[in-house]
């Protein structure tokens, strides 16, 4: 059995002082299975006047997974999509050939807490038409004193509607008491816990909040103790065969991808369309870093 790997998150600004928890990309663990990003945004109570605000960014080569427990967050897109997430909800967008969207409070002034993700798409899909999908309804059931739902993927005889091109699983485990659970296992996936709220016990190890605990693969069981109140994002999926490349907002499978999308996005191609009325502030990405040598991306 593979020991775990702590992995300690890092801060990363969002806008007008909005800081989340990353813990994926990161050194040590680029991606779980085809999950290739995770933030971690609150739990957080904005001040009145203040909130979440997201400007027009674009993406490639991805799906944009957003995991709603607290707030009311309105998504729009260049696909002419309008969607108010509400907490228990999933939103899936599909970025493939290129989109561009905004993400901003229903609210501003109120509590938000959600977990986004991306999802690199395999070769095959990359330059895929993009789409937008919601998921308001999903697979749910009682273990104990935990309430499990599943986000992605298939679990025993359970499988979620989010149409994903990867074999994939995420499962979010809450718990109202103090529960102890047993979990089944792939062994061709790999693995990994965050714990959103509280702390996690697995194989004799205390996982803080925030701290994502990677698994490998090769395990078919996995036995949890979470404590009263607490909530953790599980996450697995076979391992990717084809490394990718991350920079900002794009995922691709080499150098030509990034610059050719990074440039369509600064000359205001139509490749990733406008969001609304076009009048939305525009995100300026940063200078790509080979560009002044033969130095690779680095994670987003």
């Amino acid at each position: 059995m593979n020991p775990i790997v702590r992995i300690q998150p890092r801060n990363a600004d969002l806008g007008d002082g909005m800081l989340v928890r990353r813990t994926l990309p990161n050194r040590q663990q680029r991606m779980i299975g085809a999950w290739c990003f995770l933030d971690h945004a609150g739990p957080l109570q904005f001040e009145p006047g203040k909130g979440m605000h997201v400007g027009a960014h674009p993406h490639i080569g991805l799906q944009t997974f957003t995991w709603l427990i607290e707030g009311e967050v309105l998504h729009r897109d260049s696909l002419g999509n309008e969607q108010v997430i509400r907490p228990r909800q999933v939103n899936l967008m599909t970025a493939g050939h290129g989109t561009a969207h905004t993400e901003v409070s229903l609210r501003d002034g109120e509590r938000l807490h959600a977990a986004q993700l991306w999802i690199a798409l395999p070769p095959q899909h990359k330059d895929c038409a993009p789409a937008f999908d919601q998921y308001p309804v999903l697979p749910r059931w009682r273990d104990g004193g935990a309430e499990l739902t599943l986000l992605a993927g298939r679990y025993r005889q359970r499988e979620a509607p989010a149409r994903i091109h990867s074999p994939l699983l995420g499962i979010d485990i809450a718990c109202e008491e103090a529960s102890e659970l047993a979990l089944e296992l792939d062994p061709g996936f790999e693995y990994g816990l965050l714990p959103l709220v509280g702390k996690l016990g697995v194989d004799g190890e205390i996982i803080d909040t925030d701290e994502l605990a990677y698994l490998g693969k090769g395990r078919r069981k996995l036995h949890l103790a979470l404590p009263a109140g607490a909530r953790v994002l599980f996450l697995g999926g076979e391992p990717f065969d084809e490394p990718v490349l991350m920079w900002w907002n794009f995922v691709g499978f080499g150098k030509a991808d990034i610059a050719q999308a990074q440039a369509a996005w600064e000359q205001g191609d139509a490749r990733f369309g406008t969001v609304g009325d076009g009048r939305t502030p525009r995100l300026v990405a940063p200078p790509l870093p080979w560009r002044d040598g033969n130095r690779e991306a680095r994670p987003a």
